[in-house]
């Protein structure tokens, strides 16, 4: 969406506080032992006291609240009674949801707990890259070029992107244009980023695959090549200037 009023710049602020407030304690709330349907459920009971709605549930019927991977589950996974949480899991948590007609979307990769298996690292990447991302977004700026700078950081420290998911505008619902923000260049996508436009925009750092498929879930998504990989996520406003962290409270960069 193209924010055209304070009105709707509140109501982006709220749905937005709604995800990043739920991302943020389901973080905090994760452990050892605990199943990903007991930290889903966490997840919803937070959302409904803001009054939101779990987005990817109203729009696709998501079998879950949330999404939450665990290692080499990229992103999309289902929660279940029968998966664990271990120290030194590799966890992507995706909160999205519709709160008073508006969507907002954010998203992190941690290791939890000891770091004993080395993901550290391409968690740290993957931040970085969001980061410099959004400090190069305005009004004007191609849009491919910001996924040149996303690759261009990734393969500096490494690593590979993943060529077939992307970020996307957002705001009156979970996916709008533009689509496609993808973290590499596409030497045919002429547009620009646009004043006033509301979007999520993500990374998809990976360390051995390029592109993701989906398993005989329906949902779940894994590497082509396997390996693991980080995403991070905010939803923003672009500006002339640097643009509005509208999630900014999930705390993702501290």
């Amino acid at each position: 969406m193209t924010i055209t009023t304070k009105k709707e710049l509140a109501g982006m602020q709220k749905a937005s506080e709604a995800v990043a407030y739920t991302l943020k304690e389901m973080i905090k709330f994760a452990e050892p032992g605990m199943t990903t349907k007991e930290l889903d459920e966490q997840g919803a009971k937070i959302l409904s006291r803001f009054g939101a709605k779990s987005a990817p549930k109203l729009t696709y019927g998501f079998p879950g609240y949330n999404c939450i991977s665990i290692n080499k589950e990229f992103c999309h996974g289902i929660p279940s009674d029968r998966r664990s949480l271990k120290t030194g899991d590799l966890i992507n948590i995706d909160v999205s949801a519709e709160l008073n007609g508006f969507w907002a979307d954010n998203g992190s990769s941690f290791v939890l707990g000891e770091d004993i298996n080395q993901h550290q690292g391409l968690v740290n990447a993957s931040k970085h890259i969001l980061k410099a991302a959004i400090d190069n977004i305005k009004s004007g700026v191609r849009i491919s070029d910001i996924g040149h700078l996303m690759e261009s950081e990734a393969r500096k420290r490494g690593y590979k992107v993943i060529k077939n998911l992307g970020g996307h505008g957002i705001g009156r619902s979970l996916h709008e244009q533009p689509d496609e923000l993808l973290n590499y260049r596409n030497r045919f996508d002429q547009r620009r980023f646009r004043k006033n436009s509301v979007i999520a925009i993500e990374t998809f750092i990976a360390t051995t695959s390029t592109y993701a498929d989906t398993l005989n879930d329906g949902w779940t998504m894994v590497g082509d090549r396997g390996g693991y990989m980080a995403q991070h996520e905010h939803t923003i406003v672009v500006t002339d200037k640097k643009p509005i962290i509208l999630t900014k409270m999930n705390g993702i960069w501290n």
